[in-house]
């Protein structure tokens, strides 16, 4: 039995009230009297609050039980065994030298990469000729403010300089889409489960000496496989949707989660909503840097005529995502210490999850298959009704519902062909500013850029341009411009970013379109149409 430490701190100061009145073995007796009233682990509880040995409280229980006289003397001041760290001066600072931090230690000392016991140490000391015992060692630890540690999860790593500008930016969004009454959710996939007799952490109430029996090793079942949860959370109505997928995690499966959580709860909840707000990580099947995660929300906004703005939080920070305290974690421990035996254990244990603020959570099944390595090419990508924020672009864009074009989906690119006029590029929805004042913001640039150093530019500068501004207004990527341009890639990167700095030098701000242009979708289907083309292919990329 353990003694608590109230009592240990009780006899503590009882112990420094009375010591100082009272001779060595009348303290001895004291304590012994201690030790027995506490029972089981007396002795040792007592030795620590008196900061004793224990052998000294045992050798105290001795007498007490023997029942001697008083022997009427005491010990002579300075008497009895001195201290090993008294006797040896250089015992505490070689000691000391051996508990140094990695960094700071001895780098010859083969403690450095063993586990620093107090056996250990107590060798490693006897070795260099300081004999000394492993529970000597711990009280001198102790002495010097040591203790046991473990390790404390608080380092980040690197800190993006914009996190919490980010966060504040997100939480704006999220504010103004919540007031105008539109859905906010935060999305993510949750740990990935092993289906089968696997163990389940946690516990549970049984019958005593009737556990549950789970397989020894954690080997995935080749038919049942393992199960990837992929949680949208409803801010506003505090409501969880689960889509339990059985093939990989891809981009393809979040945006299709999302799809089910629209048609079987958003769209009810929200009937006359017109945009949609997603908070997601910045990695996984839902980073920032995923292109078929576009992709296919952009083919979402189509079916659902929403305006889907994503947010994602900064890297390093998934641990904040509103989806995993709020839905997640109610989710763990309602299947705590319960083996996840099949897929329907998992749905209805996910869709039994609720909370006492209201949690409400439903689950499906998806049975879908998701194949991984699917190629994004750039000129799918320019095709994308997708503009982005003034504030980290990257990290915050959306994606317009395209209206139905006239001509059919098949004839696009090749009327697109027909139609085509290179002075299509220079259009004021596109630029967003007139004719006159482009041509103004080139010559106003002129001076300082219009200068050749090394090979010749393959555009002239005013190409070079109008290039730039098609890229900080519409999004318009390297390689879609430089086909559209007739450039190449390397040149169309080296452009943009010998502009960019020359626009800034300048103080020439180009803010980028709040929705798509309609030219656009003609650049769209040029650079679609050129790409196909056998002697004019752009790079493409995942």
């Amino acid at each position: 039995m353990r003694i608590p430490d109230m009592t240990c701190d009780q006899l503590a100061v009882r112990f420094a009230v009375l010591f100082p009145h009272l001779d060595e073995r009348q303290r001895r007796l004291l304590m012994a009297a201690e030790a027995r009233i506490l029972g089981y682990g007396g002795i040792r509880a007592v030795a620590r609050a008196a900061a004793v040995s224990e052998t000294t409280v045992r050798k105290g229980v001795f007498e007490l039980e023997a029942g001697g006289e008083p022997l009427g003397r005491v010990r002579r001041p300075g008497g009895g065994r001195k201290r090993v760290a008294d006797l040896n001066p250089g015992l505490r600072p070689v000691l000391l030298v051996l508990v140094e931090p990695d960094e700071r230690g001895d780098p010859m000392s083969p403690l450095r990469w063993t586990v620093q016991s107090t056996r250990a140490l107590a060798g490693e000391l006897s070795r260099a000729g300081h004999k000394v015992s492993a529970d000597t060692v711990a009280d001198l630890l102790r002495e010097e403010g040591f203790s046991l540690q473990a390790n404390a999860k608080t380092l980040e790593g690197g800190q993006h300089a914009d996190r919490d500008v980010q966060f504040r930016y997100l939480n704006e969004q999220a504010r103004e889409h919540r007031d105008a009454g539109e859905p906010v959710i935060s999305v993510d996939t949750k740990k990935k489960e092993l289906v089968g007799e696997f163990k389940n952490s946690g516990r549970q109430w049984r019958p005593t000496g009737d556990p549950v029996l789970v397989g020894v090793h954690d080997f995935p079942d080749p038919q049942l496989g393992k199960a990837v949860p992929y949680g949208v959370y409803d801010l506003a109505a505090n409501t969880g949707w689960v889509n339990v997928g059985t093939d990989h995690d891809t981009a393809s499966f979040a945006v299709e989660s999302i799809r089910r959580w629209w048609h079987g709860q958003g769209q009810i909840a929200y009937p006359w909503a017109t945009r949609l707000l997603i908070t997601a990580d910045a990695g996984g099947s839902n980073g920032y840097r995923t292109r078929a995660w576009k992709l296919e929300l952009a083919r979402l906004a189509d079916e659902t005529g929403l305006t889907i703005t994503v947010c994602h939080l900064p890297p390093g920070t998934s641990k904040w995502n509103k989806i995993e305290h709020r839905l997640f974690s109610h989710i763990t421990m309602n299947w705590r210490g319960r083996p996840l035996t099949s897929h329907e254990v998992i749905v209805n244990s996910i869709a039994a999850t609720t909370t006492r603020t209201g949690l409400r959570v439903r689950a499906a099944l998806d049975t879908n298959t998701y194949p991984t390595g699917v190629k994004i090419g750039d000129a799918e990508m320019a095709a994308l009704p997708l503009t982005r924020h003034t504030f980290h672009g990257d990290w915050n864009y959306a994606l317009h519902p395209q209206p139905c074009p006239d001509i059919p989906a098949a004839r696009a690119p090749q009327a697109a062909a027909d139609v085509w006029d290179q002075a299509l590029l220079a259009d004021p929805t596109l630029t967003g500013m007139p004719h006159r004042q482009l041509d103004d913001l080139t010559a106003t640039l002129a001076p300082d850029g219009d200068t050749q150093r090394g090979r010749p530019p393959r555009l002239a500068f005013p190409e070079q341009v109008l290039a730039t501004v098609l890229h900080l207004r519409v999004a318009l990527a390297a390689e879609p411009l430089a086909v559209l341009f007739g450039s190449s890639r390397t040149a169309m990167h080296r452009t943009l970013l010998k502009n960019r700095r020359l626009f800034e030098a300048h103080g020439v701000t180009i803010p980028p379109a709040t929705t798509p242009p309609a030219a656009l979708a003609t650049l769209q289907a040029r650079v679609l149409t050129l790409t196909n083309e056998s002697d004019n292919k752009i790079k493409t990329t995942c």
